[in-house]
């Protein structure tokens, strides 16, 4: 052995145990709190997504569907076109009598036959592909034109008489085949109805109809309370017998009873029924800006009642993806929609019922000058009807009878400008 051996190396100074624990602590720490927070935001993941699919799950399976669109043309270029109907119906989805009470909180009349099983709302939403402006045409019910897919029946009548005519004509067909089970019959004619409905629509616009929702009358009422009130703006007040409306002017939030009377007054506005559609309009308008100011579709218990209203009330087509649209109706409800009412020709009779005039083509090159492709960033062309809740559609003097209508009161005086003064209506339209 050499008797030099190598000096051995000094060591480094020690770590203090204490310190050497505490490192460890803290990465051990350190590594804990990172796995409980991936693990939290795993689990709320997972919690979103599963209450999202309960939604849904629970949506899609209880509310009504249909297959009155199966088979039927799709829009093209990503657009979706959506016809809202509403009935004026004072029956349930099973075609159950509603309940007395109930009757009576809507000041609907004390029968369940009034009524019918007219569409007296029809609403056409188109939402463009592009993310364009979506557009709200309203068509009005009175609209005489020619009906399509109601069993034996060839020629024109009002446009909201398609539902009810085929839904009656195919029960009496069923009847008479021996069919006897009242649901059965309600259940099939009202797929008639539909049928016949979708058809008459999509034959005057010139346009498929790639989605649709049926509402009854109760369903204003329901969808009110579940956005705990409606906002709306009235220009001046008004008083009705017929309908219930008792409101002051200006901005204000109407409960459920409320709402179904705002929608449904014609007696005492200037234009009637095309006055009616401007109140629909504004429902929708101010329905929407609730559920985006409210943050429904942000709160699940908020969310909850209204799928629970849309059970009650709503019936849609089979296979439409709700969840889909639940999303695109989050972005609807930040007010981008443009409402348009119909223009009509003017005013006349048929057979003692008053009808309105309409020029078939003018309305699908309407229709078509606003929805086709790249009309979303075109300018409105030249003699479009208004374009917001509160203008009244166009009625070309000369044609047919172009004044109000004689089942309407006579129209107020007019007012000008300079004295009428302007009504903010915080966010919603004001309308007559």
């Amino acid at each position: 052995m050499s008797a030099h051996r190598r000096k051995p190396r000094e060591p480094k100074s020690p770590v203090p145990a204490s310190r050497s624990r505490g490192r460890s602590r803290s990465r051990g720490r350190g590594r804990r709190l990172t796995r409980t927070l991936l693990a939290s935001g795993c689990a709320l993941v997972v919690l979103a997504a599963a209450t999202a699919w309960y939604l849904y799950d629970d949506l899609a399976s209880s509310i009504g569907s249909s297959k009155a669109l199966e088979g039927a043309e799709k829009s093209k270029y990503g657009d979706v076109n959506i016809l809202l109907m509403g009935l004026d119906s004072r029956r349930d989805q099973n075609g159950e009598d509603l309940p007395p009470a109930v009757l009576a909180t809507l000041h609907a009349g004390a029968s369940s036959d009034v009524g019918g099983y007219n569409t007296n709302t029809l609403i056409l939403l188109h939402v463009p592909g592009d993310g364009g402006r979506a557009k709200a045409f309203s068509v009005p019910r009175d609209d005489f034109v020619e009906l399509r897919g109601v069993p034996g029946f060839t020629g024109k009548a009002k446009i909201k008489e398609a539902y009810g005519r085929a839904k009656a004509t195919v029960e009496e067909q069923l009847a008479a085949q021996g069919v006897a089970d009242p649901r059965q019959l309600e259940r099939e004619g009202r797929e008639a109805g539909r049928r016949a409905e979708l058809d008459t629509v999509r034959a005057f616009l010139g346009v498929p109809i790639d989605h649709f929702a049926e509402l009854n009358l109760a369903g204003f009422y329901h969808l009110a309370d579940a956005l705990g009130g409606v906002p709306v703006c009235l220009k001046r007040p008004v008083k009705d017998g017929y309908s219930g409306a008792d409101f002051p002017a200006g901005r204000q939030t109407l409960d459920g009873q409320q709402s179904l009377a705002f929608v449904r007054q014609r007696h005492g506005l200037a234009m009637g029924d095309l006055d009616r559609t401007k109140r629909q309009q504004a429902f929708l308008a101010g329905a929407t800006y609730k559920l985006n100011q409210a943050g429904t579709f942000t709160d699940p218990v908020k969310l909850l009642k209204l799928i629970d209203s849309a059970k009650q009330d709503v019936v849609t087509d089979r296979g439409w993806d709700l969840l889909s649209f639940v999303k695109q109706a989050k972005n609807l409800s930040g007010g981008d929609v443009e409402f348009v009412t119909l223009p009509i020709e003017g005013f006349d009779r048929n057979h003692g019922a008053e009808i309105n005039v309409v020029d078939d083509m003018k309305i699908k090159r309407f229709i078509a000058e606003r929805i086709g492709p790249g009309a979303s960033a075109s300018p409105s062309a030249p003699g479009a009807a208004p374009s917001s809740p509160g203008g009244a559609p166009p009625v070309p003097q000369g044609s047919a009878q172009s004044s109000p209508r004689s089942s309407a009161p006579a129209p107020a005086p007019s007012r000008s400008s300079s004295s009428t003064p302007a009504i903010d209506g915080g966010g919603v339209p004001c309308v007559d």
